[in-house]
């Protein structure tokens, strides 16, 4: 079993960055890989972010690649998720998962957080 927990979600402008973060309990933080998922209003969890085990190899959504980057520190168990130059239609609600490999679909995960508030105004 996993615990995530995310932070760092808020309100920002356009243009503007934040950086999420995920921590994680429960089993040892470096044997499992690591995604970050968002869900707009209507629409389908789509996949943003991964990162392998040891966060050698990295993957991004085609909407976030050269903005966003995921990271993690093994020691603090924790991944994070740095957005820059945010858009409007990055407003969603971001989600963190962990999986036994760095997969782009949500079938690929297997533990969830409970989500944390994105909101880019124009």
């Amino acid at each position: 079993q996993v615990q995530l927990v995310e932070s760092g979600g808020g309100l920002v402008q356009a243009g503007g960055s934040l950086r999420l973060s995920c921590a994680a309990s429960g089993r040892t933080f470096s044997t499992y890989a690591m995604g970050w998922f968002r869900q707009a209003p209507g629409k389908e969890r789509e996949f943003v972010a991964a990162i392998s085990r040891g966060g050698g190899i990295t993957y991004y959504a085609d909407s976030v690649k050269g903005r966003f980057a995921i990271s993690r520190d093994n020691a603090k168990n924790t991944v994070y998720l740095q957005m820059n130059s945010l858009k409007v239609e990055d407003t969603a609600v971001y989600y963190c998962a962990s999986g036994n490999v760095a997969a782009t679909t949500t079938s690929g995960y297997a533990f969830w957080g409970q989500g944390t508030q994105v909101t880019v105004s124009s």
